[in-house]
């Protein structure tokens, strides 16, 4: 058991080390540029392809879709209550709270746990977090506003795409499956350095608030995610993806919307630093007790 999770978790934290040490070597890295090649790019291809070609019913896309869905209105209703209680700021924290890094680190666990069958279902959760997060969590930080931005995602279009692709039955060309195969397998190690070197650049802020928020986030993603697994009646595998993408740390992605919507971008690098600190743990404990 041991070893299996070795085996999981060791590739995935070594790549985001590798970002970690390049960064700190004063190597070059155009994080910008990266970044908008694995999201306008390489991502919407990993997930269409791996929709479209799924080996997964239509049933169980419709499953993961609305437990997912299920999971965030659950963390958005407790983390709503927590910070209100609390009185922390309910613009720069509750987003984050809400929405995890199911893509850099969610979907790499998931596929080494899990194998494909994994990754097709870690996509569903990460396109409906993608979708939530560039629309309703943008609109959350920045106090209010359009939902226009989640328009021009092009993991939106993918995603549904991909959907229809696979309830209806419809079969890829190969040579664009090929290629958009080709594309996608760039996005996973590079969304892993790319981590690593964002979290190298950050300057937390408020660390022992840090620290709480982020154990309270594990605790709560992971015990609301298998109380809606074991309500649908999610299969082993389905249900095993869900808590874990459930307890993923605060994407790196939510202490970028902080600085474009003046929210404390301080207070949430704290939280993506602390929390993905964390993971280096509870991943581990969450797959002994899934496998």
């Amino acid at each position: 058991m041991l070893l299996q999770i070795v085996e999981i978790t060791a590739p995935v934290f070594l790549l985001a080390f590798t970002g970690f040490l390049w960064a700190r070597s004063g190597q070059p890295f155009d994080t910008e540029f990266v970044t908008r090649l694995v999201v306008n790019v390489g991502t919407p291809a990993l997930i269409f392809i791996v929709l479209a070609t799924a080996e997964i019913t239509p049933r169980a896309f419709r499953d993961m879709a609305l437990a997912a869905l299920a999971v965030f209105a659950a963390l958005g209703l407790a983390f709503w209550a927590v910070l209100k209680v609390t009185r922390l700021d309910m613009r720069s924290f509750l987003a984050p709270l809400i929405f995890a890094n199911t893509g850099n680190l969610g979907l790499p666990v998931a596929l080494f746990a899990y194998g494909n069958e994994g990754l097709a279902l870690a996509v569903v959760f990460f396109a409906v977090t993608a979708i939530l997060q560039f629309s309703v969590g943008v609109w959350l930080m920045s106090g209010g506003g359009s939902l226009k931005p989640m328009l021009r995602q092009p993991m939106v279009y993918a995603a549904i795409l991909g959907g229809v692709f696979l309830a209806l039955g419809w079969q890829v060309p190969l040579w664009a499956d090929n290629t958009l195969r080709l594309t996608g397998q760039m996005v996973i190690p590079l969304m892993l350095i790319t981590l690593g070197i964002s979290i190298s650049r950050l300057k937390p802020g408020h660390v022992g608030l840090a620290a709480g928020l982020s154990v309270l986030k594990i605790a709560v993603g992971g015990g609301t995610a298998m109380a809606i697994a074991w309500a649908v009646g999610l299969e082993p595998a389905a249900a095993g993806v869900l808590i874990l993408q459930s307890i993923m740390p605060v994407a790196v992605t939510s202490y970028l919307i902080a600085v474009q919507t003046r929210a404390d971008a301080d207070a949430v690098a704290g939280l993506v630093i602390v929390s993905t600190l964390l993971t280096v743990a509870a991943i581990p404990a969450a797959l002994s007790f899934l496998l």
